[in-house]
């Protein structure tokens, strides 16, 4: 008998582990649609819909998000405990959550509540992950901070940026010397010059995201508009 309850914590153990590994991740499901996807990182326009009952789902990757639109979401723990919804905010709401988080967040609403709004970007490097220095021209200015950035929040994994392109104002030539994600909250068209002289033109527009990948050189104009964005520097 002695022996026994010395298993059945170990059992126990198992059958909760094994559970947990049955949950889903929190992405694909209804209401995501994949913008962005390579061996760093996973983009996803998310809105919780009103309605619909999301499942119980385990976040496999530290997670960021920018939230584009408040709207309330009730978040359920496996116990069934809740968080009711949280008061309106402002926008852009930036968001860090580490991996291995298990809920589901849902908008059980009535028709015509606002549907929150969100860019989520599953960071699927580890964070142990070491990145060789990059073998670049020294002279070249980092791509930030830059006259106009506002840097919003800064951790161990990524750096946010608020930056807004003037219209018709150059950006000098600059070395993006991390993988970056920009998830535009104004629209507008930009220009912009690679160091072999390639010349690409981007139409960004509200909630729209563009990956740069490190060690691209580039200068940059706004053709057309101001556009703005948070810039999400991958560590």
């Amino acid at each position: 008998m002695t022996r026994l309850l010395y298993v059945l914590p170990a059992l126990l153990a198992l059958v909760v582990t094994s559970a947990q590994e049955e949950y889903p991740h929190a992405f694909p499901r209804k209401g995501a649609t994949q913008l962005i996807d390579n061996e760093r990182v996973t983009v996803w326009e998310v809105t919780w819909l009103n309605g619909v009952r999301q499942p119980i789902h385990r976040h496999r990757y530290d997670m960021i998000g920018v939230y584009l639109r408040y709207g309330p979401i009730t978040v359920t723990r496996p116990d069934g405990t809740t968080n009711p919804p949280s008061p309106p905010f402002e926008v852009p709401r930036l968001l860090f959550q580490p991996a291995d988080v298990t809920h589901r967040e849902e908008a059980l609403n009535p028709s015509g509540t606002p549907e929150r709004l969100a860019i989520m970007m599953d960071l699927k490097y580890p964070s142990t992950e070491a990145r060789s220095p990059l073998s670049t021209d020294k002279t070249l200015p980092r791509s930030f901070p830059r006259d106009g950035a506002k840097m919003m929040q800064e951790n161990e994994r990524v750096r946010f940026w608020d930056y807004t392109w003037s219209p018709g104002a150059a950006v000098s030539r600059h070395v993006h010397d991390t993988d970056t994600v920009e998830v535009f909250i104004e629209g507008g068209d930009i220009a912009a010059t690679t160091s072999d002289g390639t010349k690409t033109q981007y139409r960004a527009a509200w909630k729209s995201a563009r990956f740069v990948p490190r060690g691209t050189v580039d200068s940059e104009v706004a053709t057309s508009g101001s556009p703005r964005a948070v810039v999400v520097e991958l560590k």
